[in-house]
């Protein structure tokens, strides 16, 4: 722990600022991290990541080879494929922002006494170091395990994205479960549909799959259908109340007291998505720039850089 002139520096232990032999740079820090692709080197979660786009992948399969392409309907099977393949579209482009997004990572080391003196602190005023990632903690920030950083406003580590859910990402991460449960709502009412036309049809020319297939394909997609939109579903109001109310996941089962003013209804609802409602709100590409990737070849730490 570090004392210094005109403020105090707690520390949840004692531990060194920096070793020996390493520096940190916070203004190129903070450059390197606007360039930065983020990716969390996670066995666990890169293995749901790769179950959730193979899971999206199999509903599509299900949906336009099992029941619209045998369809006689031409316009049911056109407006019905359309509408799955957006939701689809922009259900896993929602996946892949919150994924690929910094969610608010503190940067590394940045606890020097030079970083230190420039944040011009007030006599007595006590900011807090994290020993585990040798940054200094701004409010509401939390150490994330799994990622190995500090997250500004974390509310959660998602494995099935693969990242924590903080400040930068969580609009991407409401859009990706609001458009999981609509593609798995939508999913639900074909296959009622289709096991409706089956049924009447005696299974005659029902699908191009023999009727074995055609019900497995089908019981699978509606038992898919039922949990992710179960969970979805729940985990998307969950996101929408804790931003009305300005309060993150952590901070609801710690029951800390707010120490900051809250932004309530709207104002934390423009806070996360940004600006006056409107279609920007519910489009996952917003924002979106394409920046020339080179790749750094950092290893040992949780994530790269490209």
């Amino acid at each position: 722990t570090m004392q210094s002139s005109g403020h105090r520096f707690r520390d949840v232990e004692h531990h060194p600022l920096l070793g020996d032999n390493e520096s940190y740079d916070s203004s190129s820090s903070e450059a390197d991290m606007a360039e930065r692709v983020w990716f969390i080197r996670d066995g666990c979660g890169m293995v749901c990541a790769i179950m959730t786009w193979l899971l999206v992948v199999y509903a599509d399969f299900v949906v336009t080879f099992v029941m619209l392409l045998p369809s006689k309907d031409f316009w049911y099977s056109v407006i019905n494929g359309i509408l799955f393949n957006c939701l689809a579209v922009l259900a896993l482009s929602s996946h892949l922002r919150t994924m690929l997004t910094d969610p608010g990572a503190v940067p590394k080391g940045n606890a020097t006494k030079e970083y230190m003196d420039n944040l011009q602190l007030k006599p007595g005023e006590v900011i807090y170091k994290c020993p585990k990632c040798c940054s200094i903690k701004p409010e509401r920030a939390h150490h994330c395990s799994i990622c190995k950083r500090c997250i500004r406003k974390m509310d959660h580590h998602c494995p099935w994205v693969n990242n924590c859910v903080g400040e930068k990402n969580q609009r991407f991460f409401v859009l990706f479960t609001m458009y999981i449960a609509l593609i798995s709502a939508h999913a639900l009412v074909l296959c009622g549909f289709q096991f409706f036309s089956c049924v009447r049809g005696q299974w005659t020319e029902c699908s191009d799959f023999s009727p074995p297939v055609t019900v497995i394909l089908m019981i699978f997609l509606c038992l898919e259908g039922f949990l992710f939109l179960t969970f979805t579903a729940v985990m998307f109001g969950t996101q929408i109340h804790s931003i009305c109310n300005d309060e993150t996941e952590i901070e609801r089962l710690k029951s800390e007291k707010p120490t900051w003013e809250r932004r309530l209804r709207w104002e934390g609802m423009k806070s996360v998505f940004g600006g006056q409602p409107s279609l920007l709100w519910i489009n996952p590409f917003a924002g979106f720039r394409i920046r020339r990737l080179l790749l750094r070849g950092k290893k040992g730490g949780p994530e790269f850089s490209v």
